[in-house]
């Protein structure tokens, strides 16, 4: 178990952030859609990079998780800064990449931008999903020293494809647990910031955790708030979430981020960073430095 309390710098706990991440989601994915009790007749507990599952993924490949994140990063790059249309061309740069896997309200909203380019869909009740809450650590990266700034940005890229209040304040909540970490804030200052989610809608309350662990972003959020703050490792915490099945690449994402986040970079299993792909692994890696050194360009002066 890692000490809570030892000095972790920025860029350590951005790494664990990225890579945490990044291991999240392909250790999920060969699981994503399986139920509990499949999950454990099939691999008792499933805590290796297997690979498989319904996309077939090979032992450490990434999926639209990870993939989106870095187009975001790589438009921030890019931009040298905050630019919502370069956002919105990298995605849809990825989306004609023909990858691995796509969810149906961010194709919607992507092809939305291709066609009409639009750079805010309409509010749809539909629309409650967990694909913006897995793809905004580049934003929280790029705006570690400016809250204003990451609450902006966080919605501006998240309505290119989402736009339902629940999205909203899941991503918000988010964003702000993951900038409270890597800033060294720590657990106090995470749970605040559930409470405060939980106190203003009600139906994130994740406590009794009721086992339900879909795509429907409320879902999501109680199956890693759960986790998150019920566990004292990174890998106790990333095993206990993905073994929930459901949506388990994108909850183990988002939870790998948290908690590598809190954790730091060596606190993430030789075990699963080994297999991680190597072109994935040094983008996430190179990603991490150049969004930190854009994010000095937000300080206060």
């Amino acid at each position: 178990m890692i000490d809570h309390d030892q000095p972790l710098s920025l860029r350590e706990r951005a790494r664990g952030a990225y890579l945490g991440l990044a291991v999240g989601d392909a250790l999920g994915a060969p699981v994503e859609f399986m139920t509990r009790s499949e999950i454990a007749a099939a691999h008792g507990v499933h805590r290796r990079m297997t690979g498989g599952g319904w996309l077939r993924v090979r032992p450490g490949q990434i999926t639209d998780d990870t993939q989106m994140s870095l187009a975001l990063g790589d438009a921030i790059v890019q931009a040298q800064g905050w630019d919502l249309r370069t956002v919105a061309e990298h995605f849809l740069a990825w989306m004609r990449s023909k990858p691995i896997d796509i969810g149906h309200t961010c194709r919607r909203g992507i092809v939305n931008f291709m066609h009409q380019g639009a750079l805010e869909v309409p509010y749809e009740e539909g629309a409650a999903g967990n694909g913006v809450a897995m793809r905004n650590l580049a934003v929280v990266l790029y705006t570690v020293h400016s809250e204003a700034d990451l609450v902006r940005y966080t919605l501006e890229q998240g309505h290119i494809t989402h736009n339902h209040p629940l999205s909203d304040e899941a991503t918000l909540a988010l964003a702000r647990m993951t900038r409270a970490l890597l800033r060294g804030e720590g657990l106090t200052a995470c749970k605040t910031i559930a409470d405060d989610l939980v106190t203003r809608m009600p139906k994130f309350r994740y406590v009794p955790y009721p086992h339900r662990a879909s795509g429907y972003v409320v879902d999501t959020m109680q199956t890693v708030l759960h986790y998150f703050f019920n566990t004292t490792s990174f890998e106790q915490c990333l095993v206990q979430t993905v073994n929930e099945g459901g949506d388990a690449d994108t909850n183990g994402a988002i939870v790998g981020m948290l908690a590598g986040a809190l954790y730091g970079e060596r606190a993430i299993p030789d075990l699963w960073l080994r297999p991680l792909e190597r072109e994935s692994r040094l983008r996430v890696e190179a990603q991490v430095d150049a969004l930190l050194t854009l994010a000095e360009n937000l300080k206060p002066r």
